[in-house]
């Protein structure tokens, strides 16, 4: 008799059950460049899987700017999901840099010593000609509307996909903003600053050029007071390059085409831009590198495509920029774009952590034939995971337009609704004191966040979101996502130093005169609250007092900590986290009443009180049914329109 007669069949290898991948949909979509029958619901909101992207567009941009940017956007959000795009990744990830420091009879090898993947130069090729940096300096759009929400846009459907390759980039733009401080140099060192800048914001590959920031050394990581670099003039010619002599102990983007540093001079600190090259000393037809010796490439935890070395410099030649001594001042200037860059790259990765989940959700299926979307726990707790991530995402962009606005001046927000609701303070004086104490709140809170988001993506998907999945283009390696974003916690001062920095704006007379938060921020948030007092929805009115209590507290705090410089330095992260979830609410309620948008409406409601009510609050979140609160779920997590037979239009490049 037969005894296997009638029995299961046994999985193998090749038969059994497989989970169908799930499918990605474009980040954002922009309705005239899809077939959407002219339906008038056919909005870039209701369209894109993404839909706070398209609410920011909305927010900071005027309509003509809306469909510019869109249509760009659009382009990106379907070529990071392109087979080939996905390829590169995975190359730049699985064949990480290596360095050939000697030739074969042991001299120093000066001339190619570091070697990067072909999908690494693919992916920075790529990222230069979507702008990712030339777009915050296109002349032809300087008076149309803000540049910085532009750029930002499209760095935020790009950062997920580049394998950090926007690290060089973020520094290049940088580089490109201290540059064009400086055009006005004289002599040849004018001539020097011109062709960096206008190859630092080229959209050309064949000749854009990417910059390094070396700053740190062993002495002092993000404090730079111990800088052991020295510098030397080699002429009495002020406008003549210097020899630079020193050692540098984390240089990202270490294949780029110039560098900023800071070096020791007579003067004290001082700033300098190094190309990397310099012609051979043995043969006019050949370059070297222009005394830059790699010593090694870090291993690290995460960024494994990212050339990270330690450099020795001996007998460098470089190019004082600005004012001998004056090196950190000039710095800053870098570093407050390159922090906002930290914020912006950490909210992209989320985005694609919260796109995987949301795909899977869709076809994975529990209990047998339940599939994820349908489980009430696994969608409260996605969409919780969403209303942190629209937090996070509106914050940054909240930087990106401010900072749009010291450079462009205010009145690019013209007839949009950040500009008119007041959300963009028509004092400029008060837009730049806000961007200062927000910048390191941003890069602080965003890139934490985003460590925290990035885990639970990792568990949404069990223990495939816990392995490194480089296969179908890598499109389920969370895990990646998550070891690239703990740089960013780190990357441009940690969360310690960005306290310390809030701290110093706080006690700086010559911001606001010693008083930000009394007399800028809480007149900000104020203002901001009462805007459309009398039209909000009225859910709406409870959010604006819990708000102001955690205002009040805030304000009593800082009185408090500048009388006391160990209490100020001990509550610093307290402080952080008072300026993110207030700044964060102010944003996202604003937003959601210039349209009374259901899900802006829900996702501003649950911030406010999951992050911002105060444990002794005299205001009480109304009450409401699981099966309510269930339905509200959905709609954050997988839109409003979703259900399991749905499919956006996805529409080609």
């Amino acid at each position: 008799m037969d005894s296997t007669k009638g029995a299961a069949t046994p999985s193998s290898s090749t038969a059994g059950f497989f989970q169908t991948l799930p499918t990605l949909e474009p980040q954002f979509t922009l309705p005239s460049k899809v077939s959407t029958s002219g339906s008038p619901a056919a909005t870039p909101q209701a369209l894109s899987d993404d839909p706070v992207l398209a609410r920011i567009l909305a927010l900071y941009l005027p309509p003509g700017a809306q469909q510019s940017v869109g249509a760009a956007l659009h382009d990106v959000s379907r070529y990071v999901l392109l087979p080939s795009t996905l390829q590169h990744a995975v190359d730049a990830e699985t064949s990480p840099p290596t360095l050939q420091a000697l030739t074969t009879f042991g001299q120093v090898n000066a001339v190619d010593p570091l070697r990067t993947s072909e999908g690494w130069r693919a992916l920075k090729r790529i990222g230069v000609e979507h702008g990712v940096v030339s777009r915050a300096y296109d002349a032809g759009t300087a008076r149309s509307h803000n540049r910085r929400v532009d750029q930002f846009a499209v760095c935020h459907a790009w950062s997920h996909t580049s394998t950090l390759t926007m690290c060089p980039m973020t520094m290049t733009d940088g580089a490109a903003t201290l540059v064009a401080k400086h055009l006005r140099e004289m002599g040849i060192r004018k001539a020097v600053f011109e062709e960096a800048y206008r190859r630092l914001t080229s959209d050309k590959p064949e000749e854009s050029w990417t910059s390094g920031q070396w700053m740190t050394e062993r002495s002092g990581g993000s404090d730079v007071r111990g800088t052991e670099t020295v510098a030397r003039r080699l002429t009495d010619d002020e406008v003549r390059p210097w020899r630079i002599d020193g050692f540098k102990w984390f240089s990202s983007a270490t294949d780029s085409d110039l560098t900023m540093l800071l070096a020791q001079t007579g003067k004290g600190l001082s700033a300098f831009l190094v190309p990397m090259r310099r012609q051979s000393a043995t043969s006019r037809a050949t370059s070297e590198l222009n005394g830059i010796r790699i010593q090694r490439l870090k291993n690290k935890m995460g960024t494994k495509g990212l050339p990270t070395a330690e450099l020795e410099l001996v007998g460098s030649r470089g190019w004082l920029v600005g004012e001998e001594g004056k090196g950190v001042k000039h710095i800053s200037v870098i570093l407050n774009i390159t922090r906002l860059h930290t914020a912006m790259g950490s909210v992209s990765g989320w985005s694609r952590g919260l796109a995987v989940c949301r795909a899977y959700s869709k076809i994975r299926k529990i209990r047998g034939d339940t599939l994820l979307t349908e489980n009430a726990q696994h969608v409260v707790w996605m969409a919780g995971e969403t209303v942190k991530y629209w937090a996070s995402t509106q914050l940054a962009f909240f930087g990106a337009a401010l900072m749009g606005c010291v450079e462009q001046g205010r009145e690019i927000m013209g007839d949009t609704p950040a500009g008119s609701s007041g959300l963009i303070p028509k004092d400029t004086a008060h837009i730049a004191d806000l961007l200062r104490l927000l910048t390191p709140v941003m890069k602080a809170q965003c890139s934490m966040a985003a460590v925290s988001g990035l885990r639970s993506c990792m568990e949404c998907l069990g223990g495939v979101g816990y392995c490194e999945n480089h296969e179908d283009g890598g499109i389920l390696n969370i895990a990646k996502l998550f070891r690239d974003s703990v740089v960013n916690t780190i990357w441009e001062g940690t969360v310690s130093v960005m306290a310390d920095d809030v701290g110093r704006v706080l006690r700086d007379k010559r911001i606001a005169g010693g008083r930000i938060i009394e007399d800028v921020f809480a007149g900000w948030v104020r203002s901001c609250l009462s805007a459309q007092d009398g039209r909000e929805a009225p859910s709406l009115t409870t959010m604006k007092l819990v708000v102001e209590e955690r205002l009040q507290a805030l304000v009593k705090l800082v009185e408090a900590v500048k009388k006391d410089a160990g209490e100020l330095e001990y509550r610093g992260r307290d402080l952080l986290d008072h300026l993110e979830v207030l700044t964060s609410a102010v944003v996202l309620l604003s937003d959601a009443q210039t349209d009374g948008d259901e899900v802006a409406t829900h996702v501003a409601t649950r911030y406010v009180w999951s992050r911002v009510v105060m444990p002794q609050s005299q205001n009480a979140k109304p009450r409401s049914s699981w099966q309510t609160e269930s339905a509200i779920d959905r709609k954050i997590f997988l839109g409003v329109g979703y259900n399991a037979s749905s499919k956006r239009p996805l529409g080609k490049l």
